[in-house]
């Protein structure tokens, strides 16, 4: 499985090296996250069931939280060297001192998309998807991670948002006095 993996990665960072290209990759894995965030909190004021888009806005942080939480619980039983360092990849920004797996970037994004459509905002969360993938494949074409360090982090925010459908329920009194902040 990792000679796939390897072979995926390599592949995927050697389209890199096209000058305007690799500027606009290395921009999405920069600034992808916070514009994510950024795009979710814009939310807080918007929509006709503005407390409905609210618990789920609220749901789509506590998911992003989770989700890192676990990766820092996975890197206490794996760390796993960046490809960079392998020989795999060739690097287009400043190295990492963190183990490669996990994506962080990846589950910070997948985080935003899986709590959107398991809470059923599917348009949204579809559009938040594929900014989610956009942004995981950036981070394996800028030679940072492996493309499992990617379906990683997807699989870490999508039990994260799991978890917080099955904790965070609308309607409840903590839910009420945080959607209703203002």
């Amino acid at each position: 499985m990792y000679k796939v993996d390897a072979a995926i990665t390599g592949w995927i960072n050697s389209l890199a090296g096209n000058g305007l290209l690799d500027h606009v990759v290395i921009t999405i894995s920069n600034l992808g996250v916070p514009l994510l965030v950024l795009a979710v909190a814009a939310q807080w004021w918007t929509g006709s069931e503005r407390t409905k888009t609210r618990h789920i806005l609220i749901a789509a942080g506590l998911t992003f939280l989770i989700g890192l939480g676990i990766n820092q619980i996975i890197l206490l039983f794996d760390q796993r060297i960046r490809p960079y360092d392998a020989g795999i990849t060739h690097l287009l920004i400043a190295r990492s001192s963190d183990p490669s797996f996990p994506s962080d970037h990846a589950t910070a994004s997948f985080a935003i998309a899986a709590a959107f459509l398991i809470h059923s905002l599917q348009k949204r969360g579809l559009i938040f998807l594929l900014a989610a993938i956009l942004v995981s494949l950036s981070r394996v074409y800028i030679g940072t991670h492996y493309i499992s360090d990617a379906i990683g982090g997807a699989l870490t925010a999508t039990l994260a948002a799991i978890i917080v459908k099955a904790l965070y329920r609308p309607e409840t009194r903590v839910d009420r006095f945080i959607t209703s902040i203002l």
